[in-house]
This record gives C-alpha cells, sequence and structure tokens, in this order.
C-alpha cells in the first residue's frame, strides 16, 4: 500500500466519522460509471468458469452493501490492479463497517439470488446509488 492510498483511506476515514449519514452517492456513481465506460473490466459470467473474471453477487434488497463489498474484494483480487476497484472496494467496506448509509440496510451477509459479470454487478451498483440520490 503506498503513502497515498494510506492519506486516502486515513482521510476517508475522517469524513466517513464526521458525516453520520454518508453514502458516498457522487464518488461511487462517478468511480462506477468510470469502470463501466472501461472495457477492459467487461467479461462473460459462466457458473462454471474457474476464470479470474467469475461471477458476483446481484444482490437482493437489503443486502447490497455486504453484496458490494464481496464482489469488488473480488474483483480486486482477481484483475489487474485497479485503483478505482480498490477505492470502491475501501468504501463499501467503510459504509459497511459503521453502518453510515441509512438507506442501505444492512446485512452483514451478502445474499443473492443471481449472479451477473462485471457490468452487470457494476450496473447495480449504480442503479442502487442513483436511487439514493434522487
Amino acid at each position: 500500500m503506498n503513502a497515498s492510498m494510506l492519506s486516502y483511506i486515513l482521510l476517508s476515514c475522517l469524513l466517513l466519522s464526521v458525516q453520520a449519514e454518508y453514502c458516498g452517492v457522487r464518488e461511487i456513481i462517478r468511480y462506477t460509471q468510470r469502470l463501466l465506460d472501461d472495457s477492459s473490466v467487461s467479461c462473460p459470467c459462466r457458473q462454471t468458469a474457474t476464470s479470474s473474471c467469475s461471477c458476483l453477487p446481484i444482490p437482493e434488497r437489503g443486502h447490497e452493501l455486504a453484496c458490494f463489498v464481496d464482489g469488488t474484494k473480488h474483483l480486486m483480487e482477481n484483475t489487474s490492479s485497479n485503483p478505482v476497484i480498490t477505492r470502491l472496494y475501501w468504501t463499501f467496506q467503510a459504509l459497511l463497517d459503521r453502518s453510515l448509509c441509512k438507506r442501505l440496510a444492512h446485512g452483514d451477509q451478502c445474499q443473492y439470488e443471481t449472479k451477473g459479470n462485471v457490468k452487470e454487478f457494476l450496473k447495480k451498483i449504480l442503479t442502487t446509488y442513483q436511487e439514493i440520490e434522487k
């Protein structure tokens, strides 16, 4: 972990501790949009595939944050290092750990009925946060 990443995490924690109802909506939408525009994060989802780009959980309502943490962690571990994915992961993790975004119910376990590819997972993040922004 480099110094700029550490300072980013510390700054994020500071901001999160100041704002009781912090969802990081604009930041998360911006990062997610950037990843969706980046074609290198797209690949097919095959339930049986053991490829580095396997299927990601599409969360049930109320379990979004836990699934977003799990999915971005999987992406972080299985794709070439992408600072945007890393930022998303740490943001979701902080929101979940501190129960900051009251609008997203906080089930600690990721529950899902379906899995999707990276684009479908990112679109779920985007639509979830666009609903909060309204």
